[in-house]
């Protein structure tokens, strides 16, 4: 496949991607050129400076994954992504450490005048007097958004004895506890906090969540960092509360316009310490981002779900290496559950029950959906569209949970409806990675579900397996694996045959005149 980087990244981040793809680096590319070029490219990889709009996804008709060597992803359309089926990934990790301390620098740093003091003696000054400083111990620090970053902070802001304060809305109270925080609502940490950081991206939501409102709720004396995104501080507002008194001073990294407007009002005042968004730039997070976005990159275009895409339903890594294994078995039983329907589809079932209930499935009921849309549909279905493709096409998709299992530790089951049928498709783990479909229509079975599947429902009496087979077999036809199934209801077995290849539709027909079969089908079970 054919991969783009067009901002730059670390050599050792190319070198990964060039053992499986071809890689063009093509650096400070235009809107157009991008759009021209982009339809011959399976994989683009960007920093900050692309924006990657609708206009370039539109015609970007072979991309299947953009990736991020960075954490900020909003110069990436990613809604225009999703709807095109392609996976935006970032890189959450590889700049953490690097970002974290740096946060910590711009609190020393504020909190001391050190670059102020610096500067005063490149001038040939001494005054000591004039950058008195404060101390951090002692101090309540308020963290707004406890991500990595600001984890990382909280937990070396305590290392310092200060107090922390935290308010994100998505960690729970247990969680805050295990890191040693108030987790408090964001009215407080305002009022209460003598040091503010900011770790929140840039959304609707989150754009000047420091303005002027904000900041008059502010204790007197506030300083505030941000090393996050630019744009979740009104500039300008900050600008005349620290002219005000109200606000100490601030250490700011990132911006709404980046270069820096040199009219922007943060530039002429001296107690405010800026770097040119710096969080990410140390020589072992551009290596870390490069390398994570390199590997990230090929397990997308290998099919496989990747943990840092961001518009794919988020699995934290303990529970990845549970359901990893299930994620083929489950995309597999929605290929064959679709294949064994008849009629319109209205609505899927999925059940987890045993240990594998207790998790976040999400990803394995995608894979699911993925499996049923992918070999009807002549648009890619992939982990990034296939919940929008079910809600298109008005297929309600439900999850059922419970702890009991009968004779699995763990058990999958899917039940398609359709305005004619119910298909049931149930499957496990044997051992830590072979997936086996167990069930089928309440028939007992034990299933490698891969490559070509003759399956078919009978009357359980002599001769009827022995007609089939001889169809086949004078079509030279290989049988490379049989099993009968049962069912409680007497008198009716189920014939799963494994066969080597594709079986013409003419001889489908024969099969299915032979008495006692009650419609065989054909699944090719690699089609999803």
């Amino acid at each position: 496949m054919k991969i783009l980087v067009s901002d730059p990244i670390s050599e050792q981040g190319i070198a990964i991607l060039q053992k499986e793809h071809d890689v063009d680096v093509k650096i400070k590319l235009s809107a157009e050129e991008l759009i021209k070029i982009i339809p011959d490219y399976d994989a683009l990889v960007v920093r900050s400076e692309t924006k990657v709009t609708k206009a370039i996804i539109e015609v970007a008709n072979n991309l299947k994954v953009i990736g991020r060597a960075g954490v900020g992803i909003d110069n990436i359309d990613v809604d225009a992504a999703t709807k095109k089926g392609i996976i935006v990934l970032n890189t959450p990790d590889g700049n953490t450490v690097a970002a974290t301390e740096h946060t910590m620098a711009m609190l020393l740093a504020l909190a001391r005048n050190i670059p102020q003091a610096h500067q005063s003696m490149k001038e040939g000054k001494w005054l000591r007097s004039k950058f008195m400083g404060v101390e951090m111990r002692g101090k309540t620090l308020g963290v707004v958004g406890m991500g990595r970053i600001g984890s990382g902070v909280a937990k070396r802001a305590l290392a310092m004895e200060m107090k922390v304060l935290a308010y994100d809305p998505f960690i729970n109270e247990e969680t805050a506890k295990t890191l040693d925080i108030d987790l408090v609502p964001l009215d407080e940490v305002f009022a209460a906090a003598d040091f503010i950081t900011m770790h929140l991206p840039l959304t609707a939501e989150t754009k000047h969540l420091i303005n002027k409102d904000s900041l008059q709720k502010m204790k007197p004396g506030v300083r505030i960092v941000n090393c996050a995104r630019g744009g979740v501080i009104d500039e300008q507002a900050l600008a005349d509360a620290i002219k005000q008194g109200i606000v100490a001073g601030a250490a700011i990294d990132v911006f709404e316009k980046e270069p820096v407007d040199p009219a922007n009002p943060l530039l002429t005042l001296d107690n405010v310490v800026i770097t040119p968004h710096l969080g990410a730039s140390t020589a072992e997070a551009q290596v870390g981002v490069a390398v994570d976005v390199a590997e990230s990159i090929l397990v997308a275009l290998r099919g496989d779900p990747v943990t840092t895409a961001v518009n794919i339903a988020p699995v934290p890594a303990h529970a990845m290496k549970i359901i990893r294994p299930y994620l083929t078995l489950a995309e597999r039983m929605g290929c064959l559950a679709v294949h064994l329907a008849d009629g319109r589809i209205d609505s899927v079932i999925v059940e987890y029950n045993g240990e594998i209930s207790e998790l976040d499935t999400k990803m394995l009921t995608t894979a699911v959906l993925k499996g049923i849309f992918n070999p009807i549909l002549q648009e890619p279905v992939n982990y990034v569209n296939a919940p929008a493709v079910a809600k298109s096409r008005g297929v309600k998709a439900k999850e059922i949970k419970s702890q009991d299992s009968d004779n699995f530790t763990n058990l999958i089951t899917v039940r398609v409806h359709t305005d004619k049928c119910e298909i049931q498709v149930a499957g496990t783990l044997f051992g830590r990675e072979e997936g086996r479909v167990v069930q089928i229509n309440g028939y007992r079975v034990d299933v490698d579900p891969q490559g070509w599947l003759l399956i078919g429902p009978h009357l359980n009496k002599p001769g009827i397996i022995g007609k089939v087979g001889t169809i086949l077999g004078d079509q030279n036809i290989n049988i490379a694996g049989m099993q009968v199934g049962h069912t409680p209801t007497e008198g009716e077995n189920i014939m799963v045959m494994t066969v080597d290849g594709d079986i013409p539709s003419a001889v489908m027909l024969k099969i299915n005149a032979v008495d006692g079969i009650f419609g065989a089908k054909l699944v090719n079970i690699n089609a999803g």
